[in-house]
Order: C-alpha cells, then sequence, then structure tokens
C-alpha cells in the first residue's frame, strides 16, 4: 500500500506524521519504505536520527523531491516493501503531484486556523486533477495540532471542511502535544518516548486503524 501525507500549505504537521507512521508501521513488524519528497528533508533527518541511536526496527527512508525521480524510484520499490509512505507537499511541488499519480491513499493534515482551511482549496483542486487521470484515490482529511476539547476553532474548521467534498474527514484529531515534536526530533515514535503520553500514543494508534487498514490488521492480529 502506498500512503502520502501531503498539503500545498506548509507547517501542517505532515513530516511528523509521516515519520510516526513510518515507525509506528515498521514497529508492527511492516516492511515499511519511507521517502522523503521535500527538499528540507526532516523526514530524512529524523530516521538518520534512528539509525544512528541503534533503535530498532531500522526503518528505511530514502529522499526524491523532484517528481520524476520519486515516481520512477518508487515503482521500482513498492514490490519490495509492504508499505511506502511519502513526506510531500508544503507547496504545490512536483513531487507532490508525482505522489498524487502514485499513492492509494493521501492524508492530509490540516490546522484549526483559518488560513489552513481556506488553503485546502488548493489540494483539492490536485485531487480533482488527479481523479481526472486516475482511479483509486482516497483522499482523507485529518486535524491536526487541534485545540484542547471541542472548541470553537476545532469546530470551524471541521464545519468548513464541507467545502471541500474531495476530502473525507476522519474522525481522528491529532490533539497539540509535545510528545509527538519530541518524538519525532529523537527519530522515535511515540510509543517509544519516555515517559509515554498515553494520550499520544492512543491517537496515533487511532489513525491508524482509520488511515492504514491494512496495517491495523496486523497490529491488532499481534503479528
Amino acid at each position: 500500500m502506498i500512503l502520502t501525507v501531503g498539503n500545498t500549505k506548509g507547517g501542517t504537521g505532515k513530516t511528523t506524521l509521516a515519520v510516526q507512521l513510518a515507525i509506528s508501521l515498521a514497529r508492527a513488524g511492516r516492511d515499511v519504505l519511507l521517502v522523503d519528497g521535500d527538499t528540507q528533508g526532516s523526514a530524512q533527518t529524523a530516521i538518520a536520527v534512528r539509525t544512528e541511536s541503534g533503535r530498532r526496527p531500522a526503518v528505511a527512508c530514502v529522499q526524491f523531491a523532484e517528481g520524476r525521480v520519486l515516481r520512477d524510484q518508487v515503482r521500482l520499490q513498492v514490490p519490495r516493501y509492504q508499505d511506502v509512505l511519502i513526506d510531500a507537499g508544503g507547496r504545490d511541488s512536483s513531487a507532490l503531484r508525482a505522489a498524487l499519480f502514485l499513492t492509494d491513499v493521501l492524508l492530509v493534515p490540516f490546522l484549526p486556523r483559518s488560513v489552513d482551511v481556506w488553503a485546502l482549496a488548493d489540494i483539492a483542486a490536485l485531487v480533482d486533477e488527479a481523479r481526472g487521470v486516475r482511479d483509486g484515490l482516497t483522499a482523507l482529511a485529518v486535524l491536526n495540532a487541534a485545540d484542547p476539547g471541542d472548541n470553537r476553532d476545532n469546530l470551524e474548521a471541521i464545519e468548513a471542511l464541507t467545502d471541500f467534498p474531495q476530502l473525507a474527514l476522519l474522525d481522528t484529531p491529532i490533539r497539540r502535544r509535545k510528545a509527538f515534536a519530541n518524538a519525532t526530533g529523537q527519530g522515535l515514535s511515540v510509543d517509544e518516548l519516555v515517559p509515554l503520553d498515553a494520550k499520544a500514543s492512543a491517537e496515533l494508534a487511532t489513525l491508524i486503524v482509520k488511515a492504514f487498514p491494512i496495517a491495523h490488521t496486523v497490529i491488532t492480529n499481534g503479528e
């Protein structure tokens, strides 16, 4: 399965989610490849930190920020891995466009802020464009770095998403928790962080259930 975490809006936490998903799937016994499609290379850096610390399981990670290279290399790598995760976006890049023509699932993180919701129009348009020439693209949106509780900002952001029917909202908000940033900076899953943030761990597990049902089957069966 190929899953892309992407958005044309920067600063939505896509790299953090991509790294967390990749490590969690690897810890569940999946053969995972994380593709860093961003010129900043933050996902690759996080995985390099993990590798240098000797953490197991190791996670394979490559960086392809140019769309044509990403497309060709992902096609070559797909048969070798059970899951390929692509961290793409932050702008309307060739890597993001290439990913949209390859991926089974697009996961779009957005923040509960007006500028982030307005920016969803751009990624929704790219989804329309991709669906015009290919079949089978599932596009999901997840409220990321959400404020505690069902406050006004959260609710207004969720309501505004109805303007973009291209994106199906996951009822799995990721709250604004330091554990996600702290773990990613150390090349860890939130499940590996000490002390454990049980709420962050539960939120990540729920996201996997909703966005990655194949992995959910593996995790819940304990394989």
